[in-house]
């Protein structure tokens, strides 16, 4: 993730529903624009997917 991240830009994140988004969204997504990242192994509830996302974006930027 700390590779897709640009340093004080500005950033959309979109955060799944717990079953994962479909393949339709998926490549909707992605012909978009959108990158695909990954918090990691574990799977997290949507709204701690959320919080861990956008903290992850925050020290990100403060290390940087």
């Amino acid at each position: 993730m700390k590779s897709q991240i640009k340093p004080k830009g500005n950033h959309i994140i979109l955060v799944g529903p717990e079953g994962d988004f479909s393949a339709t969204e998926i490549t909707l997504a992605t012909s978009m624009g959108y990158t695909g990242v990954s918090l990691g192994e574990n799977r997290l509830r949507t709204e701690t997917a959320a919080i861990v996302a956008c903290h992850s974006v925050a020290y990100s930027n403060e290390a940087q």
